[in-house]
């Protein structure tokens, strides 16, 4: 704001000077009034130009504003107070107020309308001129004075303001932070871990009920047992796995191929599970690398999608498919089961505790991709049903 005080001082003196010059007394009249137009115009760029470097210092030391309106009173004289350059002499009281407040504006208006009254008493003789002449560019001096106080408030209000929505924004993107690293880690802790010890948990009641069967078969008992710590081992390892993926920085760059990887993992399930899965792959491309942020959660959505299908669904078959049409990506996990219950929503899944289709449907927003789940083409069964434009993978990859 000061830096344009003195750019509109800059226009008043390069506007004003002709004329001033042209009206001035021949010879010495003429050196003075150039003279001064020079020294205040110099001073005033100066400042406009430099302000950085010398504002501070009209900040600590008020008197450099003094000299300032030492050198607008010398264009004063020399020009004279019924001239154009004489209303330069306003500015000074304005920067007083956004520089100093009310009070260096008051103590500034009053010395410049004191040293107009001054020089108008002393070099206009002409006794026609009324009082309020005399009093308009001291009455422009209060005035600016208290527009220039009145700026200050402004600004440091305004800076207050945009201050304390700073603050808010930053404890807004910390919260907002913390609840999706909270929602992250509650996602990976139940597609994992929990589902794992949920399995060590009913093999471990398998393995008790046979040891207290009246005709316990040493055999079943063995291979009860060995079923609960293969599970206690795979949760150890999926423990393990969590935390390092947690303290691991992925290289983006390093695509992952996701179609062998769905295969993959479509194989192991069924050979895990014994249950009746198919994988039908389809498209333009028999490769799609993507980032490994996105594989993750590509391959956690089927992965839940074929456990919810197994635990829940009691199908005599599933069919998983991959196809990449043009610019789109499109995966769909179908079962032939018994199919949702009617009244299933997101928000009573969340009310109720069962958070694995709230958690597919989050990993699906974070990609970028669109999740359908529901009966889809067959009116039998549930239908997992994602779609990922692979513009979203670009924009992934240059976050």
């Amino acid at each position: 704001m000061c830096r344009q005080v003195f750019g509109f001082r800059l226009a008043m003196i390069a506007v004003a000077a002709p004329p001033a010059l042209l009206n001035a007394a021949p010879g010495l009249g003429v050196r003075l009034v150039g003279a001064a137009v020079v020294v205040t115009f110099m001073g005033s760029y100066v400042l406009f130009r430099d302000w950085e470097r010398f504002g501070p210092l009209l900040l600590r030391h008020p008197a450099l504003l003094v000299a300032d309106t030492a050198f607008g009173t010398l264009l004063l004289i020399s020009a004279g107070p019924d001239t154009t350059l004489a209303y330069v002499s306003v500015c000074t009281p304005l920067l007083a107020g956004i520089v100093y407040g009310w009070r260096g504006a008051a103590c500034f208006a009053s010395l410049q309308s004191l040293i107009l009254l001054l020089v108008h008493a002393t070099l206009v003789r002409d006794p026609g001129a009324s009082l309020a002449e005399r009093l308009l560019l001291p009455g422009l001096c209060v005035i600016t004075g208290a527009m220039g106080s009145s700026l200050r408030g402004l600004m440091l209000r305004f800076g207050a303001a945009t201050l304390a929505l700073t603050t808010v924004k930053a404890r807004l993107a910390v919260t907002e932070a913390v609840a999706a690293e909270r929602a992250r880690l509650a996602r990976e802790m139940h597609d994992s871990v929990a589902k794992t010890l949920h399995g060590v948990a009913l093999a471990a009641d398998a393995l008790a009920r046979s040891a207290a069967a009246p005709d316990m078969d040493p055999a079943r008992v063995r291979q009860h047992a060995d079923l609960v710590a293969r599970a206690a081992r795979r949760a150890a390892a999926e423990s393990r796995e969590l935390l390092t993926d947690l303290r691991r920085e992925s290289d983006p760059a390093q695509g992952v191929d996701i179609l062998p990887e769905l295969a993959a993992n479509t194989s192991d399930f069924a050979q895990r599970t014994g249950l009746p899965i198919t994988y039908h792959p389809s498209g333009d491309r028999t490769t799609l690398p993507v980032p490994p942020a996105v594989a993750r959660q590509l391959l956690t959505i089927t992965s839940e999608a074929l456990e919810n299908a197994h635990r829940h669904a009691a199908p005599t078959h599933v069919e998983v498919r991959a196809a990449v049409h043009g610019e789109l990506l499109t995966l769909s996990v179908h079962d032939d089961g018994r199919g949702l219950p009617p009244d299933t929503t997101l928000e009573r899944l969340r009310r109720t505790g069962h958070f694995g289709l709230v958690g597919m449907v989050e990993r699906a927003a974070s990609v970028g991709a669109r999740i359908h789940i529901g009966h889809g083409h067959d009116s039998r069964g549930t239908e997992v049903r994602l779609e990922l434009p692979l513009a979203a993978l670009t924009r992934e990859e240059a976050a």
